[in-house]
């Protein structure tokens, strides 16, 4: 049976006395894309910086590719990493934000090999031409010497998703990747998506893009307050939802 790339355990999250997550199971196989949908508030964006260990759990458990996401265990006792072992933990990780966190000091080109130069050491030429290949793909030939300010929203995340692909990571994040972008430059972003989801890419996804959804996702799941409250094939989701709450939620956001 195929190990899940990505399995979160009764997992809950807490700031002060809000419980942001409450009770999330999930399971996320390798090559499938995850979206996750729900109203402003909801907790996805929280649930997908928890499996990146960028926020930490109250309790339960998260495995990324089998490991134990931010701790490990050492005879019969959990043991939470150091920083730089969780740095280590994450190197088959990599998130797209929704202000794409460019560096704007670097060139393009700069901003993709810096990761794997100084996380996963790798030389400086190899990276270069990784770093143009993964330009190509995202239809961003031309830019390595661009900087941030020169470029549109759409090719800045265009370059952020290079930039995390730069990693050569098993499962990608997304965390509402066209929210900040203009109506007209959302397509750009959701082609290159759409080409990695294509390619096999395992990807957890937050999104309000419910054609996205609908289109490229295997598995929707539909938070509120902080649970699942339903999950299943994105299209028979859509298309009928069972769950009274994700019902009313598909009425206003699909007109």
């Amino acid at each position: 049976m195929t190990v899940p790339m990505v399995q979160l355990a009764a997992v809950h999250k807490n700031y002060g006395a809000q419980e942001v997550l409450c009770d999330v199971n999930l399971s996320v196989f390798p090559a499938e894309v995850c979206c996750l949908v729900g109203p402003s508030g909801a907790g996805k964006s929280t649930l997908i910086r928890c499996i990146n260990y960028l926020e930490k759990i109250d309790r339960g458990r998260i495995h990324v590719n089998g490991q134990l996401v931010g701790y490990r265990m050492h005879k019969g006792r959990l043991h939470e990493l150091s920083e730089r072992e969780a740095g280590r933990s994450r190197a088959d990780t990599a998130m797209v934000f929704q202000h794409f966190n460019l560096f704007p000091h670097m060139s393009v080109l700069e901003n993709i090999v810096e990761a794997p130069i100084q996380v996963r050491r790798e030389n400086r030429i190899s990276a270069e031409q990784h770093a143009r290949a993964l330009l190509a793909r995202v239809g961003l030939e031309g830019k390595e010497r661009a900087y941030p300010r020169e470029l549109s929203g759409g090719q800045k995340q265009r370059v952020a998703i290079a930039r995390a692909l730069a990693m050569r990571p098993k499962l990608l994040l997304f965390d509402e990747p066209t929210s900040a972008l203009d109506p007209e430059l959302v397509g750009e972003v959701l082609e290159v998506m759409r080409t990695l989801a294509r390619d096999g890419q395992t990807m957890v996804v937050v999104t309000h893009e419910m054609g996205f959804a609908r289109e490229v996702a295997d598995t929707l799941v539909f938070m509120d307050r902080g649970r699942i409250v339903e999950k299943g094939n994105a299209r028979m989701m859509i298309d009928n939802p069972v769950a009274d709450r994700t019902r009313a939620f598909f009425s206003k956001v699909l007109k």
